[in-house]
């Protein structure tokens, strides 16, 4: 290439650059694969997650208390639509014949699901037993929660209105608890198998608050 002068001087050949050479990047097959491969996965784990989330099921809920010991009816649950219940592990409406007969291992209480775990169909009472449940305060129980097998002994409490010996005397009744319930009071309610002998007594102490609950064995 030749360049002129202004004033008339000969031309002079000037260099010339050589021209860039772009390199293009080799893609190679198996991260394409790989990328693609990934994206697919991540868009069906996204669609399973909304999908888990939007699947609802029919389950089996309680319609109305039931109390511990007692047989549960088709009339005690009601069936409801739950989405994402899988996790819960509920009772599936289909399963209704399968609870209907058995019996409360808890007290059952309105607007919860229903568990397996929450019936039964072993005898909750032991030979020569009955069911009590009596209503006490916080300070009359244990500071932990009470549950069903615990070994507990009722420990009548001093009778302020007796004189003498009489007035510290003290009784004590073996028995096992059943469940126990917390109500909105926060008093509790603890259901007992107690030994068909003892009920009397027990229930005239709970009338005037004078039992005690000691945990022996937690089951």
């Amino acid at each position: 290439m030749s360049l002129a002068t202004r004033n008339g001087t000969p031309s002079v050949d000037a260099p010339v650059n050589p021209p860039t050479v772009v390199r293009q990047r080799r893609v190679r097959p198996g991260l394409l694969g790989l990328a693609v491969l990934l994206i697919a996965l991540g868009g069906l784990g996204a669609a399973f997650a909304v999908t888990s989330v939007r699947a609802t099921g029919s389950y089996l809920a309680v319609a109305r208390p039931v109390e511990v010991g007692r047989e549960i009816s088709a009339a005690d649950l009601v069936t409801v639509q739950v989405a994402g219940g899988q996790g819960l592990r509920p009772v599936p409406a289909a399963r209704l014949d399968e609870v209907v007969g058995k019996r409360a291992a808890v007290a059952l209480l309105p607007g919860t699901l229903l568990t397996l775990g929450q019936v039964t169909d072993d005898p909750l009472l032991g030979p020569g037993q009955q069911q009590i449940a009596l209503g006490l305060k916080t300070a009359q129980v244990p500071a932990r929660e009470l549950h069903p097998g615990d070994k507990v002994l009722l420990v009548s409490t001093p009778d302020d209105n007796a004189a003498g010996d009489a007035a510290a005397a003290s009784t004590r009744f073996a028995a096992t608890v059943i469940d126990m319930v917390s109500p909105a009071n926060d008093d509790k309610v603890l259901y007992l198998a107690l030994l068909t002998r003892d009920v009397p007594a027990v229930v005239a102490l709970s009338a005037e608050e004078r039992l005690a609950v000691v945990l022996t064995e937690a089951a």
